[in-house]
């Protein structure tokens, strides 16, 4: 079979069009605007998802929890229904992040991190994370405090278990006493 030389085609580019930059422009903004409307409209379920919960108002024959009735009711996953009961849950505690996510400022899925580890004196911190990176930095920063936290208890556990001690002794009217310094577990 003889071999046909290819056709060398000269590349061609289009035609630069002026309004596609701004067209683009204009479609992030549009698409961040949503997305932010998105987040709020998130908020308000989780806060609607919490009242009812709190209220009890999913209790009724076979239904287990507040997240078994949105599988059911709402069509969600059993996991995605335990995480927005979570959220909904820790958001009243954490007023700075309720505020920026009601607002749109912040997308469910960093609240979601945050309100893993979030407490009243590190509410700031992770919400500055939040406002100025990605959900991922805001899940590596959570799992990062996380292991933080598990260390230093770690460390208490290990103070207090180099701290116990017993004394036993007798004692002038030959009364037995013991003395103890137990960890809260042991005690």
């Amino acid at each position: 079979m003889p071999c046909t030389a290819l056709a060398v085609v000269p590349e061609t580019f289009p035609e630069p069009d002026p309004g596609r930059q701004d067209r683009l422009e204009r479609l992030g903004n549009e698409i961040t605007e949503l997305a932010a409307h998105l987040h709020a409209a998130q908020y308000q379920l989780l806060v609607l998802i919490g009242r009812f919960d709190a209220e009890g108002g999913w209790h009724g024959e076979g239904i287990r929890s507040c997240a078994h009735w949105l599988n059911w009711r709402c069509g969600m996953n059993m996991n995605v229904a335990r995480e927005r009961v979570r959220v909904a849950r820790a958001l009243p505690k954490l007023p700075k992040i309720s505020k920026a996510f009601a607002e749109g400022r912040v997308s469910f899925s960093k609240v979601r991190a945050m309100t893993r580890e979030a407490r009243a004196d590190n509410e700031s911190a992770f919400l500055q994370i939040a406002l100025n990176g990605t959900a991922h930095h805001v899940e590596l920063h959570a799992r990062a405090y996380r292991r933080c936290q598990r260390l230093a208890a770690l460390e208490r556990d290990k103070e207090q278990h180099a701290r116990r001690s017993a004394r036993l002794w007798q004692d002038e009217d030959g009364s037995w006493v013991l003395s103890a310094r137990l960890t809260p577990e042991q005690g």
